[in-house]
């Protein structure tokens, strides 16, 4: 039997409600999906400055539900995983605390060693223990590992991230001694592309791609500057305010990933994804296998258990644009590229301006 104890009170900052953010409903959407479905594979979201990445990140963050961990435990372990169950299926953990999703932010100037964690020798030597510091992959786990100006971050680092993304694990390993710990969190990098593009073979391996552009509406501009005024005079009362919506869209969040298993997408759709990838020449697998997830995705987060052609058109865009072989010539929009690919192979129309705009519920 386990034991719930309360999570020791600390002050908590206050965060812009994700519901509240204007506009830039492509990264929004990108976002709730790899939530819903983190096997996604993260998000990689390029843009101008000051178009509130980092704002709708966190925002994220404080919206999800708080998670079940076992006390104590550094690497914020499911208490219900059978690590942590005895043989009748009982938890072996003497106590659980309950605790918001955690959200890990990269430093630029993170070492190896700060990032996967390191181990003593000197203690494991004299000691005949492991010891382990654990690394913000570990932080991480269960979580959002937000890397801000990943196209400036080391290659290096950036495959160790990636990797860890993709299999859920970190592996530590000093003078023939090795460590393994979970590391199951979304990975959610962002920059700005003047300052450089990541390199085709680490950019591939991100689920999802959003790219963001600075509002030139001037009234949506003006809107956007008024709701975070608003928020900066009174952060509690403008959190209060939107408390309500705020709920409904994390419950939402919570049926759907719990609806996610359920649903199914018929076989000729599975088929016409795998064509349009064909016919865009994109290299392997990933764009079919995360065109198929972030599809069932949003058919989970809108309460539906069969994918639609609408669905995969609105997610299409996000999954492959980042997967097309560029030719510098070119001034074709891989995006656009993208729709009208799928326009021919399903036989409709598309709107790709209009793709992501009525996607995330309860935003604005």
């Amino acid at each position: 039997m386990s034991l719930t104890a309360q999570a020791p009170k600390t002050a908590r900052r206050v965060v812009f409600p994700f519901t509240a953010i204007v506009g830039q409903a492509e990264m929004k959407l990108a976002l709730l999906l790899n939530v819903i479905d983190p096997k996604i594979g993260g998000v990689m979201i390029m843009g101008d400055r000051g178009t509130g990445k980092s704002t709708t990140i966190r925002a994220l963050a404080d919206l999800l539900p708080e998670i079940e961990v076992v006390a104590d435990d550094p690497f914020n372990s499911d208490p219900n995983e059978p690590d942590w169950m005895n043989s009748n299926g009982e938890v072996q953990s003497d106590s659980t605390v309950k605790k918001k999703v955690p959200m890990v932010d990269l430093p630029l100037g993170a070492t190896e060693d700060r990032v996967c964690g390191t181990i003593d020798i000197e203690k494991a030597l004299a000691e005949g223990v492991k010891a382990f510091e654990p690394g913000l992959l570990a932080k991480a786990n269960r979580g959002i590992l937000y890397v801000d100006e990943v196209n400036l971050l080391d290659d290096h680092l950036v495959d160790v991230l990636l990797d860890s993304a993709a299999s859920g694990w970190n592996t530590v390993e000093r003078e023939g001694i090795s460590i393994r710990h979970p590391a199951r969190f979304v990975l959610v990098g962002s920059g700005n592309p003047e300052e450089g593009e990541l390199r085709p073979q680490l950019l591939d391996r991100f689920g999802m791609h959003a790219e963001i552009r600075t509002v030139k509406e001037p009234a949506l501009r003006v809107k956007i500057v008024e709701e975070r005024a608003a928020f900066d005079k009174n952060p509690l009362d403008y959190i209060k305010e939107h408390q309500e919506v705020q709920e409904t869209l994390q419950q939402q969040i919570v049926t759907a990933q719990a609806q996610l298993p359920q649903v199914e997408m018929d076989y000729d759709m599975r088929v016409n994804i795998s064509e349009i990838c064909s016919e865009l020449d994109v290299d392997g697998l990933r764009g079919d296998i995360v065109t198929n997830r972030a599809a069932k995705a949003l058919a989970a987060f809108e309460g539906r258990t069969e994918v639609t052609v609408d669905d995969i058109r609105r997610v299409i865009t996000l999954c492959l644009r980042h997967r097309l072989r560029k030719d510098p010539l070119e001034s074709i929009d891989s995006g656009y590229k993208v729709q009208k690919a799928f326009g021919r192979v399903f036989g409709v129309e598309t709107e790709p301006e209009a793709d992501a705009a009525m996607a995330v519920s309860g935003s604005r």
